[in-house]
């Protein structure tokens, strides 16, 4: 007996005193048990849902070029963007239907559509014309059904206490962290399939490198599906439960408090929404820019760049893994506010450490060469319009059939930029990695506590909403302002937005708590 209630004080906060008979403990234990196996089914509902996203990211572009000659890369924007549309569009709606049905129905629903959708890319080259927009129709509906990512998140705040609601939301974050480090792994093994790979032509099925990860993709949303029908229970109102046993007796908690929103502080729920953007716009632009940025600054080639950044943003990866298990360490003896107000400022010099200086500029790239002296007169293209005449010194080891590498001369701030040195974007890849993860699980948490014990899946997906359309528009941004002005213009105004998210902390750091510590102001 002594060792099951040992048990239960150490994991369930939420528990009542086990001064009732065995039965009922034992009874609260198991209750217990379900609660928790529920959460860690979110998990994997959370890491299952971001390698979908991932799986095929980096195989997009080649596999579209292959079923529709005419798409380019502008097209290739919209198919990227398409998913984060799709989940800014499904998150609102979902999150409002987990709120009054349980929350079985949105999970299975939204799961089912992202594995149909599964099918329908793995399936894009049956399809006799307009093969691209069919692409960009299933990247779509990829990203629709991760809509639940609003349902994950606003069931595990119902069925967590404010004790154990940080180190779920990190738990949540970081199962979504390896979701996006393992994807593209796995699509690096399914390689291994090659670009032709199988056939099977009574049912127009290609099994091939590009097709594979979005039928495994499908797969594992069955699996989920299946998990989710005959594990997972629905445990809500916790938070309330414990508001409760602490203020004393149900009629002390208004009516208004559970049932309205009227206690809500909409102001700080606004704060948090508008906070939550920022972190998600900055972080989608360093991953847009990280690219061509080493491209233009250290002359890699495509592969290269590839390759580096790959191992790079793997690494990053797993420092946010780290950061987020480290977060909840430190949430028990910091406040969210703190920390929140920390890994801005951390953010903030990520990105400061990118601004360009010094007397050492990018390697131009050049696009014509008349001879192969020492001193050439090199003829450029320039913007498509004018030809202009550059006198430079050549390297006997320039080869006209390599792959041209530098910053292009239609970038004009390259000829008086200097470079980001690789230092530089080290420490910064460093700095990202650890001011993104603790501003994503604490802003994420104080919101939940924001709410307060009503149900949250209406807010929550507005914050899902806010994330998505902020990873819609960084790419956007950084695609226009990079390309014709340079990372001066792209990293300062950045800073400037962070620094201003500092500022809005500073300002509203008053009503950025928590529900129950609200009313008992209000008390």
């Amino acid at each position: 007996m002594a060792e099951i209630q040992a048990e239960v004080d150490e994991s369930t906060p939420l528990l009542k005193s086990a001064s009732g008979s065995e039965d009922a403990l034992f009874e609260k234990l198991q209750e217990n048990r379900d609660r928790w196996r529920s959460i860690r089914i979110m998990y994997l509902t959370m890491f299952l849902s971001s390698i979908g996203f991932s799986i095929v990211m980096s195989s997009i572009w080649p596999f579209l070029l292959k079923v529709d000659k005419t798409a380019d890369a502008s097209f290739l924007g919209w198919v990227i963007a398409a998913y984060s549309l799709g989940q800014m569009v499904a998150s609102p709606l979902f999150g409002a239907w987990s709120n009054y049905r349980p929350r079985r129905e949105p999970l299975i629903i939204s799961i089912f559509i992202n594995v149909a959708a599964n099918i329908l890319y793995g399936y894009v080259h049956s399809f006799p014309s307009h093969n691209k927009y069919y692409m960009l129709l299933s990247r779509a509906f990829i990203g629709f059904g991760a809509g639940n990512v609003a349902v994950v998140r606003s069931y595990v705040a119902g069925a967590t206490s404010l004790q154990e609601r940080t180190a779920a939301m990190a738990n949540i974050s970081a199962s979504q962290a390896l979701g996006f480090i393992l994807g593209p792994a796995l699509q690096a093994a399914l390689t291994s399939i090659g670009q032709t790979g199988v056939s099977w032509k009574l049912i127009d099925l290609e099994l091939n490198m590009y097709t594979a990860p979005a039928f495994l993709g499908a797969l594992l949303g069955v699996v989920n599906i299946v998990l989710i029908i005959g594990l997972f229970r629905e445990h809500c109102g916790i938070e309330l439960d414990r508001m409760k046993d602490e203020i004393g007796n149900i009629q002390d908690v208004p009516e208004t408090f559970e049932n309205s929103s009227g206690s809500i502080d909409l102001i700080a729920v606004v704060t948090s929404n508008i906070l939550f953007f920022i972190i998600l716009f900055v972080f989608a632009i360093f991953e847009t820019i990280a690219t061509p940025l080493t491209m233009d600054m250290y002359a890699w080639t495509g592969k290269q760049a590839v390759l580096y950044n790959g191992i790079l943003l793997v690494g990053v990866g797993i420092e946010s893994i780290i950061v987020f298990m480290t977060t909840k360490l430190l949430s028990k003896r910091f406040e969210d506010r703190l920390l929140l107000l920390g890994g801005f400022v951390v953010l903030f010099f990520g990105f400061f450490v990118l601004l360009p200086w010094g007397d050492q500029y990018p390697q131009i790239q050049w696009t014509g060469i008349k001879n192969a002296s020492n001193y050439s007169s090199v003829e450029i293209k320039y913007n498509e319009a004018s030809i202009v005449t550059w006198n430079l010194f050549m390297q006997p080891s320039l080869s006209l059939s390599a792959e041209r590498t530098g910053c292009p001369v239609d970038q004009v701030w390259c000829q008086y930029t200097p470079i980001i040195h690789l230092t530089q974007y080290i420490l910064s890849a460093i700095l990202i990695g650890m001011g993104y993860p603790v501003c994503n699980v604490i802003s994420y948490t104080l919101y939940s506590k924001i709410l307060g014990p009503k149900p949250q899946g209406t807010y929550m997906g507005w914050l899902t909403a806010s994330g998505s359309g902020a990873r819609t528009l960084g790419p956007v941004f950084v695609s226009q302002i990079y390309t014709h002005y340079g990372p001066r213009w792209t990293f300062g105004p950045i800073c400037g937005i962070v620094l201003a998210a500092i500022i809005l902390i500073g300002v509203m750091y008053k009503r950025l708590i928590g529900f129950l510590i609200q009313y008992q102001r209000v008390q």
